[in-house]
């Protein structure tokens, strides 16, 4: 299976869209203004207020509303940790190394947090889920620093392997290989994809790994209040660190900035790897080229169609996501109502788990199939399920067919669900009803250029608009965008683009800045 990644660097977001054979099946998007908390980001931060009925505090780390963090999610090394770490605020000048420490022993698994904690403690957390809805991050104190093939974690001894990893000869080479190199009172997670590996690549991302929580303890030390002092890396090199495998075959990106991020990523990795990493360059807009802004057009509405007529109906609440399959205008199958059944069920549970990645949709998932009566129907579909969800990175369970037909899934929610408005607004009516006439837009648009060349005085400059209407102004022998090159210059370029409405349109400056017409006109 190919994979390729789209990266789309914008002023205000990032946008990574993750392809398979060209079908989009994963997409993540970055602010780049604002403050954002990334799961797996460590904070120094405060006890706010003790929850005794929760068995819980609310915690302090930065963001509007406070974080959570629950007894259970300590870690049964708390003790050694809250020890380190008054050793390294006790003392900012010199860092105190965890190989020299006495581990302490576990907490008690039915202790109460308030035995543990009090009000104003500072104490060292990391996300584990990002803010969703009305709720503040969750917490956890069992710190960890992920890498591409070990995940570490300080004040454990303990070596664990990937479950994944099914030979029991390479899961005891892989142990005791990684118990010989690792530092005292550092834990070890042996991810999947160090399978087979050699000792030098473990040594060396181990090393790595190691460095970044001596950085951690140095910022700690040097901290005045709640302080993020270890930031996962990017979501962009996240994704290519949990995924990347050698089915990759390209990796675009459309800034040059991201792009030397990425490809030396790429590069310490694996570095025969280094020349899928691609400096996109073209006018048209990256994701409209690789055809991402016209499946997330079609993919992120209430209902989403799926194969010849059928389609799902997508429903989201507080507490769960509801999916009903309908087989809709589809052709009834010759062999009777239960094949025709089973065939619609099949095609949707593949849209389904392609749906659940795409927008990360997180909790319970109810899905109600057609109705099948035969059992090893029934079985079929839930086999299937589970293979399809197998290539899902995040935690989940799926339960068999009930005699209703409906299948429940749980899955592991980390970060809100993705939602996309794929409704268009008229640029011109919004949402009136009435307009003026569409013949006239042309008018309009050169009007708009006219100002802006004559009277604004920005000879190049960029005009992107819905690709019908480019198709419109760029036909004939002298298409209308030609004679509007030799009238205001040739610094006009029109570039088609799919994300844009019917009869909207945006203006570039040459920096790439965009230009508010519409704004200044209405001044004048």
């Amino acid at each position: 299976m190919n994979s390729e990644l789209v990266v789309d660097v914008r002023k205000a977001e990032v946008t990574i869209a993750l392809l398979e054979e060209k079908k989009l099946v994963e997409l993540n998007k970055e602010g780049r203004l604002t403050d954002s908390f990334s799961v797996g980001d460590i904070y120094l931060a405060r006890v706010k207020k003790i929850m005794p009925g929760l068995n819980a505090v609310f915690v302090d780390v930065g963001y509007e509303r406070d974080a959570f963090l629950h007894y259970l999610d300590l870690g049964s090394q708390y003790n050694s940790l809250q020890a380190f770490l008054k050793t390294a605020l006790s003392d900012r000048k010199r860092i105190p190394l965890i190989t020299k420490k006495h581990i302490l022993p576990d907490i008690d698994k039915n202790g109460t947090i308030s035995e543990i904690l009090s009000s104003g403690q500072e104490i060292l957390v990391q996300i584990s889920k990002e803010p969703i809805s009305t709720k503040g991050p969750r917490l956890t104190s069992e710190i960890s620093i992920a890498g591409r093939h070990l995940v570490l974690i300080p004040f454990s001894d303990k070596v664990s392997v990937s479950q994944k990893i099914v030979s029991q000869e390479e899961r005891a080479r892989l142990k005791q290989l990684v118990q010989s190199i690792k530092p005292k009172n550092f834990g070890v997670i042996i991810r999947t994809v160090a399978e087979n590996k050699r000792v030098a690549e473990l040594d060396n991302e181990l090393k790595v790994l190691v460095k970044r929580w001596e950085e951690t303890v140095a910022k700690i030390q040097q901290a005045k209040g709640v302080t993020l002092v270890c930031e996962e890396m990017g979501r962009t090199v996240g994704i290519i660190r949990d995924i990347f495998n050698s089915n990759f075959q390209s990796i675009y990106v459309n800034s040059d900035l991201y792009y030397r991020e990425i490809r030396d990523y790429v590069e310490l990795i694996n570095p025969e790897k280094k020349s899928i990493v691609k400096l996109y360059n073209d006018e048209l807009p990256i994701l409209d080229n690789f055809g991402v802004t016209k499946q997330l057009k079609s993919l992120f509405g209430k209902t989403v169609s799926f194969k010849s007529g059928a389609y799902l109906i997508i429903e989201h609440t507080e507490a769960m996501h509801v999916i009903d399959v309908n087989s809709g205008n589809r052709s009834k199958s010759s062999k009777g109502q239960e094949i025709n059944a089973l065939e619609v069920n099949m095609a949707a549970a593949e849209e389904v788990a392609r749906q659940l990645r795409l927008r990360d949709m997180g909790g319970i998932i109810v899905i109600d199939f057609i109705d099948m009566h035969e059992g090893d129907h029934r079985q079929k579909l839930f086999d299937y399920m589970r293979e399809l969800m197998s290539n899902d990175r995040a935690k989940h369970n799926i339960l068999p067919l009930s005699k209703f037909g409906v299948m429940q899934i749980t899955r592991q929610r980390v970060r809100p669900v993705m939602h996309i408005d794929i409704e268009e607004t008229c640029p011109t009516c919004y949402g009136k009803g009435k307009m003026m006439p569409s013949i006239l837009f042309t008018d309009q648009l050169e009007s708009k250029i006219d100002y802006l060349v004559n009277k604004l005085k920005v000879k190049k400059f960029v005009l992107h608009i819905h690709p019908y209407v480019a198709a419109f102004i760029q036909k004939g022998v002298v298409p209308l965008s030609l004679k509007w090159k030799f009238r205001y210059g040739f610094g006009c370029k029109v570039i088609p683009s799919q994300q844009l409405g019917f009869l909207q349109y945006k203006f570039y400056d040459a920096k790439g800045n965009e230009i508010d017409l519409q704004e200044e006109i209405e001044i004048v």
